[in-house]
């Protein structure tokens, strides 16, 4: 038997023995979320909680011995109700625990065997109270398949993670496959880029592998930078071995020796479990030199990138590395025949290299048998809006937005967040980069080709669902604000056009624009799309030319009719004063700045609209809360 699978054999059968040993186990999320509302100190109350009991806390398994092993996790998904606790081997599932919780769990869960019914989750249509993840549908509607041990092995673990089974396929690639078979592999699974392009993954292996340069490396984009994605982080923070084993079955595909991992310094957590992560690999021998005792060395540094939006693209990213200002440069070359220092790169992002572990041990065909044809496999979505149940989850692709909204997410709702029965508007699907759906797409499948059709995109996995309330002109003009500003400026039509278009959006929040305005918006993003370098100036204009063609009622109405239908673009808000609730105190006429107020005293006042200025100063003084917009 191999010597480094008897390691690896070892170090799984020390992990399971000392486990079973332990009577209870306790998974503390410690995602970034759930560490934001306090999960540390859920944690340090546990061990506190458990010797105060007269029970052996167990927070590192050096051996076999009896007690209640706490752990922390990563990203259990289901971040808007965390802190989350689990009790093992039960599964008994809490939500929102404090501090202040954990003493009475100790006494009742873990000493006692019962429940604390006031921490389980219940579900808000139904009133079901869900003992376990399982019987929640937000957990039982996905398909957790690149999210299977974020959330239920410590990250900062290696020993659990090659308990799971980690490290056996990178092995396998290097012992009993070559690199031409695992670019076979791959290409046959179907799997497709992750990051938002969605290309062949097998089909870019093997231009690197045919490049007979002796210098390849294997780059892994963490760079997540559309707003509100954290699908990345995640995995990067919940399951960090995951990505380090996928590259160093990369680096054996196209035979490379060297490979980095760039991850955006905003993003701490993740770099701090990467880092862990890859010195644990160094210190059991999973990376550096003679892996698996082959002939072949795989070394991996982590590169902290400045948050650059536009560092995303493959040759930003590719100078950043090199010391360079992060901007695109043109293709071809493409990377896997030139790319760092010149030499045959591949570029795959976290969750394309966190499928290629699981991709080894079902097989080909055993992959496709999720998502579509075309489409093969799972993605992750950051999930947010207006729904009851947002956070990170994992779908098939081949899944609809109905599936997701009123599965998933459970359903929609208010401003308040009280949920309502009709009040889905939109989807803006793939960040900034992306397009919007509507009611019409609510039964489209969402692969990477149905989303072309509509004009939209998967991009990197960001769903923002918005209701009825919404202002889609100011959707358009926050993303062309991100875009505008994350531009390198390399090239005009994308310096200036995002700039331009922004300022044609504003004139139409703001009450200046005119119908031509509408064309010259639609003209000039047509421009950006084809004159712009790179993929960040090529899709900037995708939500506002989705939204213009999905709600071009809504963009007249700004401009003809000088109004916002759903209220929420303050300059162009006709503000009144309710006779019933007005005094007549004056403290709103002498406060207005125009004097566009007037009345008697004691009697109700009036407000010209031709003359006001919108500037709410009135709606602020007024303390019987008369005056109102619409």
């Amino acid at each position: 038997m191999n010597l480094m699978l008897t390691g690896l054999n070892k170090i799984s059968q020390d992990f399971l023995g000392r486990s079973t040993a332990a009577t209870r186990r306790i998974l503390v999320c410690a995602g970034t979320g759930c560490l934001v509302n306090g999960s540390l100190k859920v944690y340090e109350g546990f061990v506190q909680a458990l010797k105060n009991s007269g029970l052996n806390a167990i927070v590192e398994l050096k051996k076999e011995e009896e007690g209640v092993f706490v752990s922390r996790t990563g990203c259990q998904g289901f971040c808007q109700i965390g802190p989350l606790v689990t009790i093992l081997p039960e599964g008994i599932f809490y939500t929102k625990v404090k501090p202040a919780d954990v003493a009475e769990i100790v006494e009742t869960t873990v000493k006692k065997g019962d429940v604390v019914e006031r921490l389980l989750y219940v579900e808000p249509d139904t009133q079901k109270v869900c003992r376990t993840k399982d019987e929640i549908p937000f957990y039982q509607k996905q398909h957790r398949f690149v999210l299977s041990n974020c959330g239920t092995i410590d990250p900062e673990d290696i020993n659990e993670y090659i308990a799971s089974g980690g490290y056996k396929q990178a092995m396998k690639a290097y012992l009993e496959m070559n690199p031409e078979e695992l670019c076979e592999l791959i290409f046959a699974s179907g799997l497709r880029g992750r990051g938002g392009g969605g290309f062949p993954t097998g089909r870019k292996w093997d231009v690197a592998r045919r490049e007979t340069n002796v210098k390849k490396y294997v780059i892994c984009n963490g760079d997540e930078g559309d707003p509100g994605a954290f699908m990345d982080m995640g995995i990067m923070e919940g399951n960090p071995h995951s990505v380090i084993e996928g590259m160093t079955i990369a680096a054996r595909a196209i035979e490379a020796d060297e490979g980095f991992i760039y991850v955006r310094a905003e993003y701490p957590l993740a770099v701090k479990r990467l880092r862990k992560a890859i010195d644990d690999a160094y210190r059991v021998g999973l990376l550096g030199k003679n892996l698996f005792g082959s002939e072949d060395s795989f070394n991996l540094t982590i590169m902290e990138g400045a948050g650059a939006f536009v560092c995303g693209e493959e040759t930003a990213l590719i100078a950043s590395i090199e010391g360079k200002r992060g901007m695109p440069s043109p293709k071809p070359p493409f990377p896997s025949i030139s790319g760092l220092w010149g030499k045959p790169t591949i570029i795959n992002n976290v969750e394309t290299l966190s499928q290629i572990p699981l991709i080894l041990t079902v097989g080909a065909d055993g992959y496709r048998k999720r998502g579509t044809k075309d489409s093969p496999g799972t993605k992750t979505f950051a999930l947010t809006g207006h729904v009851a149940n947002s956070g990170l989850i994992e779908m098939p692709f081949g899944a609809t937005l109905r599936e997701i909204i009123y599965g998933v997410a459970g359903g929609m709702t208010s401003d308040t967040g009280k949920a309502v029965s009709d009040g889905f508007k939109a989807v803006q699907i793939g960040g900034p980069s992306g397009g919007c759906l509507t009611r019409d797409h609510l039964d489209l499948p969402i692969d990477f080709d149905s989303l072309k059709t509509v004009g939209a995109m998967v991009g990197s996995g960001g769903l923002v669902v918005m209701n009825k309330s919404t202002c889609m002109v100011s959707v358009a003009r926050f993303f062309m604000q991100f875009t505008q500003h994350e531009s390198c400026g390399k090239c005009v039509l994308c310096r200036e056009g995002t700039k331009q278009m922004l300022a044609l959006l504003d004139d139409i929040i703001e009450g200046r624009a005119t119908m031509e305005t509408l064309d010259l918006l639609e003209d000039l993003a047509a421009a950006v799309q084809k004159g712009s370098l790179c993929g960040l100036g090529k899709t900037a204009p995708n939500p506002v030319l989705s939204t213009m063609k999905h709600f071009h009622d809504e963009y007249v109405a700004h401009v003809r009719d000088k109004h916002c239908p759903t209220g929420k673009c303050k300059a162009l808000m006709r503000l009144t004063i309710d006779e019933d609730l007005c005094k007549g105190c004056t403290l709103c006429a002498v406060k207005c700045p125009v004097g566009a107020i007037s009345g008697e005293k004691g009697k109700p006042h009036h407000i010209d609209n031709n003359i006001c200025r919108k500037c709410y100063i009135c709606v602020e003084a007024c303390k019987f809360k008369a005056i109102k917009g619409d």
